[in-house]
């Protein structure tokens, strides 16, 4: 049994790359828990790729509830994810994972579609 949630699911709304990502079963349920404490059934995470970072590239995510009518919206794992267009074909088929222990606890994208990553992994090219 896989502990790796995966969905593809073309875009409902607007013209544009479909988004193909994977949430292991420990990053869905602390995402869900964070969003239970945010309170706000209408918040989304967003998953987006800017530029910088040490590498070209750095990862950003966080609770929207401002969505852009471009915007890739779907369902992964019972967590609403959002992404824009552009941050779609860096994020196709990465892995949103979740760890909790004495060597430090947070989120981290294993992404098949980076070449090159930095040290502390929050950037890639």
């Amino acid at each position: 049994m896989s502990d790796i949630a995966t969905e593809q699911v073309q875009p409902t709304v607007g013209r544009g790359p479909s988004l193909t990502i994977n949430i292991s079963d420990a990053a869905a349920a602390k995402v869900k828990q964070l969003l239970e404490e945010e309170g706000d059934s209408e918040l989304a995470l967003r998953v987006a790729v800017r530029p910088g970072g040490c590498s070209g590239f750095s990862y950003e995510m966080y609770f929207d509830g401002e969505l852009a009518a471009d915007d890739i919206k779907h369902d992964v794992a019972g967590v609403r994810v959002v992404t824009d267009p552009g941050s779609a074909r860096l994020l196709a088929g990465a892995t949103l994972e979740y760890k909790d222990g004495l060597q430090g606890a947070g989120f981290s994208i294993n992404n098949p579609n980076a070449q090159r990553t930095c040290g502390c992994g929050q950037s890639f090219s």
